[in-house]
């Protein structure tokens, strides 16, 4: 039985597949458990939707328990995580006014302070928009 250390990256074969995790078979004695956090980078719903048994997947040692002889291991660190489009800046808004303000920037301080009541607000002024419009239909209609 070959001694793993831990950060160190090996090839295994899915054994079995769990809600939780896959087992993975990393020698004939040995096996380790991929937690579902540690498959990929993105949000995993259903481990089944991205791993089978008989799968040949290279994982990374994270930890091993002396104790109890168990080996976690991660398929998303042996793989780059993917870039982020943090890169583009987001609109200001001021395209039809619906976030209200002709594309001015509020102090930090200011869009900290936004919240809930800045929703509770925007709800109230959409409701009497729409009453108004829906008032306006009624005049029209009873023409």
């Amino acid at each position: 039985m070959a001694n793993y250390e831990v950060g160190s990256i090996i090839e295994g074969k899915i054994t079995g597949i769990k809600p939780f995790g896959a087992f993975v078979a990393i020698d004939e004695q040995k096996q380790g458990l991929v937690h579902i956090s540690e498959v990929a980078h993105g949000f995993v719903k259903d481990i089944n939707d991205v791993l089978t048994v008989g799968d040949e997947v290279k994982v990374k040692v994270i930890s091993i328990d002396e104790n109890s002889g168990k080996i976690s291991l991660s398929i998303r660190a042996t793989q780059e995580a993917p870039a982020r489009p943090a890169s583009k800046p987001r609109p200001s808004g001021g395209g039809g006014g619906s976030y209200g303000g002709g594309g001015s920037r509020k102090p930090p301080q200011q869009q900290q302070k936004q919240g809930f009541n800045t929703l509770e607000d925007k709800l109230k002024e959409w409701l009497k928009q729409s009453n108004e419009i829906q008032a306006d239909l009624n005049k029209r209609a009873k023409k």
